[in-house]
């Protein structure tokens, strides 16, 4: 089983030249080099040369890089997939899709992409929550569903509040729609970067959601997110003794068994073999 984590995922502003220098120093799993929201219009050419340098260069080591190009119908939306395409990161990310036919123009504006060169996809419009399954359904190079949370809010005319009750219909049902399909599924971000507890607590309630990670907005919150969303010594010691179990010759073939005075079955060892292999990947992630 090969899983890629993607527990903390960082927003870097693409026009800001120290900020992407800064990133290839940081602890991220993956990072997102902006062209869209966090650059402003005046700067959009300039972080789009930027950004593409720094991919080009392979300045950020086995951090999984993505670019967010703005939409394809805004006056940059064109010129900026181009030029990520040339680029070749690990991923670009198209802001604000709403239906199939929009994941199939994507698709198509990536046609000069190297082949490893995923498409990641902003889930932040209501059309988007109810076309989520078929969304997730697109395929091609479709690999990932990024919750955009502050633009969804936004259009509901909800409020941000602790719980995100405004938003839990709406999380769960991406989640359901990515495992549907076998796709990764990040969340969204935390506003607050001084309310660690806060945080704490929203990057919890992603993970028990299953979300793999979740999109950070600071590198403060990097290392607090990769621990929130990566098995604890617990859980991988468990994981082992039951995968243990599995394989003893007097177990094979058994859909259940005992162990330590508890009924485990065959979808324990599945979710066993997930922690492992998740817990091995993120070690090998962190040896450099």
């Amino acid at each position: 089983m090969t899983i890629r984590p993607r527990r903390s995922v960082l927003y870097m502003p693409g026009s800001n030249a120290r900020a992407l220098e800064k990133a290839a120093t940081l602890p991220a799993d993956a990072l997102i080099l902006d062209l869209e929201d966090a650059v402003a219009p005046e700067a959009k050419d300039l972080a789009r040369k930027l950004v593409c340098d720094a991919v080009r260069d392979r300045r950020f080591g086995k951090r999984e890089v993505v670019i967010r190009v703005n939409g394809i119908h805004t006056p940059w939306g064109r010129q900026d997939m181009d030029a990520a395409c040339a680029a070749g990161p690990d991923a670009i990310l198209v802001p604000k899709v709403d239906d199939t036919a929009q994941v199939r123009a994507a698709e198509a504006a990536m046609a000069r992409a190297p082949d490893g060169c995923a498409l990641w996809l902003m889930i932040e419009t209501p059309r988007a929550i109810f076309n989520a399954l078929q969304i997730a359904g697109a395929g091609g190079r479709l690999a990932c569903l990024v919750m955009g949370t502050n633009d969804l809010v936004k259009e509901l005319r909800a409020r941000h509040t602790p719980g995100r009750e405004a938003l839990v219909a709406a999380l769960n049902l991406t989640v359901m729609a990515a495992r549907a399909h076998d796709l990764a599924v990040i969340d969204g971000v935390y506003n607050d970067i001084a309310d660690s507890a806060g945080f704490a607590a929203a990057c919890n309630q992603g993970r028990s959601m299953g979300f793999d990670g979740k999109t950070l907005i600071h590198p403060s919150q990097v290392e607090p997110c990769n621990a929130a969303f990566s098995p604890d010594a617990g859980e991988i010691e468990q994981a082992r003794a039951i995968l243990a179990a599995f394989a003893l010759p007097e177990n094979q073939g058994k859909g259940a068994i005992s162990l330590n005075g508890r009924m485990v079955e065959l979808l324990h060892a599945q979710i066993a073999r997930q922690t492992v292999a998740l817990s091995d990947a993120i070690e090998a992630l962190t040896k450099h």
